[in-house]
């Protein structure tokens, strides 16, 4: 069968979930480890001439130390809305301005915050696992509806859940997985 509309069922889900783990995996590299990273500042967004625009776009990041973040400016005369910007951005950050480039000390985490992190981590593994689960039952109903309209036999039903499972089970360790090795980079001392 060239056209099987079960493996194309399949197929979606199987790339409907990869989205959910990448996106788990974006959402995780923003949240703080032990060291200072520029990632930690990829949600940060600047009012620049009026439009909320990515830092990314306005600034390079790098990390010269573990525990120092530097943010230089492309154009020097937004340097305070950059400033802004990442204070609003709630990361519990105090960024230093020298009018040049920004400055920011990344403090040590206390145990307690650890803790803090990690339970967020948890709560977005948690929504991926929710997105991943949720696109199984959607894909479920599809290939449901299309064993009925194509008068397929049960057997071809169960092989293709057994083959949904399989794949949400796959990107469901993924997502564990991801979470266990950010977990273990937060509470790494």
């Amino acid at each position: 069968m060239p056209d099987d509309p079960i493996q194309d069922v399949l197929d979606d889900a199987d790339e409907e979930m990869d989205e959910a783990v990448s996106y788990l995996r974006s959402q995780l590299r923003t949240l703080r480890a032990g060291r200072a990273s520029p990632a930690m500042l990829e949600n940060v967004t600047v009012d620049y001439y009026g439009s909320q625009t990515p830092l990314e776009q306005v600034a390079s990041v790098s990390a010269p130390q573990p525990d120092l973040l530097v943010v230089q400016p492309f154009d020097r005369s937004a340097i305070e809305d950059i400033e802004r910007g990442i204070m609003k951005a709630d990361l519990g950050l105090n960024p230093n301005n020298d009018g040049e480039k920004i400055r920011i000390p990344i403090p040590p985490l206390s145990e307690e915050r650890r803790e803090e992190i990690v339970e967020t981590a948890r709560e977005r593994a948690e929504e991926a696992k929710i997105s991943i689960r949720n696109t199984r039952r959607d894909a479920k109903n599809e290939i449901q509806r299309v064993v009925e309209e194509e008068n397929l036999s049960e057997d071809v039903l169960y092989g293709a859940e057994e083959d949904l499972q399989e794949i949400t089970d796959e990107h469901t360790e993924r997502a564990e997985s991801l979470l266990d090795q950010k977990k273990d980079q937060i509470m790494e001392v």
